[in-house]
């Protein structure tokens, strides 16, 4: 891949154009969609580290969040009801008819965004959901930039702004595989990968992944990765606590290896929280990934936040400028 100008890739089924623009250097290489502002293709010194797919139609039809920016709020809210300054605002039950997921259906991971600059080692996208858009209050605008900061380093700041007090999460929703195999040739499951979350507590959820409001401590459970553990076949879909509210600066949230390969990665972001989620339904998506082909590490607010005071607020009102910044940094190792 090579640095260029966005080029039409695909159509939306409105019939504007999907665009992708592409950013390389310091031993990176980086495809970006308009749709979703997407991370279609990630590459390490010419290694694919990120599930993909090449036609661009496949994350209109079929992957609602893959590689993409989901929002206006990541992650769940129980019933599909919030209350700010007493109001109650009802949101699309998109997930099993009882909550909301990743902003709804038709959230920002489903919308075509707008390239606003490209540069070789740096782009940013737009889009500005409508006031009601998915049952949210206020018109938000939103960026997302893209930028290569240092070898090895992909940083996103991700910026929103409202004309009503509302609620934002935004995340990335890469899916990361260290020993993806060349193209053609089905992914490994990440299994044997090793993970380490310098988390101490976590949010028990219940059986619909609803927090019960508790955080808890990680220690004496299987919760606890603060020490690098093997995946193996236990299920992750958890938030994982790293303060009382954003950071100033990122800092390292979590940090994956695997066996037989030279790769280490490792997160930072300046958000509360990160959900560790294990890939386990990826095979539901029609997209050819087996089941746990891809593991997710996503900075983000805490998971129905909205519903429980005791959270960090995700609350941005008109004046205020929601900002979260992530960081995927590769460095080599010896392989294990």
């Amino acid at each position: 891949m090579s640095d260029r100008a966005p080029v039409p890739v695909g159509t939306m089924p409105d019939g504007s154009p999907i665009l992708e623009a592409r950013l390389a250097g310091e031993g990176l290489e980086v495809a970006v969609l308009s749709l979703g502002a997407a991370i279609r293709r990630l590459d390490v010194h010419g290694r694919p580290v990120v599930l993909g797919r090449d036609d661009p139609h496949d994350y209109v039809e079929k992957t609602p969040q893959c590689g993409a920016v989901v929002g206006r709020f990541a992650n769940r809210i129980a019933g599909g009801r919030f209350t700010l300054d007493g109001v109650t605002h009802a949101l699309p039950r998109n997930e099993a008819g009882r909550t909301h997921l990743h902003g709804g259906a038709q959230g920002f991971s489903r919308r075509n965004w707008s390239f606003a600059e490209v540069g070789p080692r740096s782009l940013t996208l737009t889009y500005r959901s409508a006031d009601g858009e998915e049952g949210y209050p206020g018109a938000l605008t939103v960026a997302c930039t893209y930028a290569i900061v240092a070898p090895g380093t992909l940083r996103l700041t991700l910026t929103a702004s409202t004309t009503e007090p509302t609620i934002v999460n935004l995340t990335n929703h890469s899916y990361f595989n260290l020993t993806l195999p060349p193209e053609g040739h089905p992914a490994p499951p990440i299994d044997d990968h090793v993970i380490e979350i310098p988390a101490e507590s976590y949010l028990p959820v219940d059986e619909a992944q609803i927090p019960t409001g508790a955080v808890a401590p990680v220690a004496g459970t299987r919760f606890d990765l603060r020490r690098a553990t093997r995946i193996g076949d236990r299920a992750f879909d958890h938030a994982f606590v790293l303060g009382h509210g954003s950071a100033a600066e990122p800092r390292p949230v979590g940090r994956v290896t695997a066996p037989g390969s030279d790769l280490a990665l490792t997160v930072l972001a300046t958000a509360p929280a990160v959900q560790f989620y294990d890939g386990t339904h990826l095979a539901k998506a029609g997209l050819g990934f087996a089941a746990r082909s891809g593991l997710c590490l996503e900075p983000e607010a805490f998971p129905d936040a909205p519903n429980h005071p005791g959270f960090p607020s995700a609350v941005v009102r008109p004046g205020e400028t929601y900002r979260e910044i992530i960081e995927y940094r590769f460095t080599k190792e010896t392989a294990r």
